[in-house]
């Protein structure tokens, strides 16, 4: 059985991340509202912006948790299979963090940069 990890984009412009095992029927029952309750219902209609099949249930759950805790930039950099963009995004936030110093950062984009003598 495929497991598919899914973002929606909603009309009001956000974005909705989620797991299924039938991806037409489940975006279907977005659509439809099937459930007021839902994130999705009074953000309809929403369409599909990117989608993903895993071979296990702990593989697609891992990447929708993981996914879900990612900033809008980083969805949208995933959903244009930028991934460039999303190794730059992660670089960023670990200067934010303070994880990498930016200045230590800096000089090493200009280090890779310079020309080897």
């Amino acid at each position: 059985m495929a497991y598919y990890v899914y973002m929606l984009k909603c009309a009001d412009n956000s974005y909705y991340t989620g797991l299924t095992t039938n991806l037409d029927i489940r975006i279907a029952e977005h659509q439809n509202g099937t459930d007021p309750e839902a994130y999705t219902y009074m953000r309809r209609p929403v369409e599909l912006a990117w989608v993903a099949e895993f071979p296990t249930h702990d593989d697609a759950f891992q990447r929708e948790r993981q996914i879900k805790g990612w900033s809008r930039k980083k969805k949208e950099a995933l959903m244009q299979n930028d991934f460039d963009a999303i190794q730059k995004i992660v670089r960023e936030e670990k200067v934010q963090r303070g994880l990498i110093p930016g200045d230590q950062a800096h000089k090493h984009a200009k280090l890779v940069e310079a020309p080897l003598p």
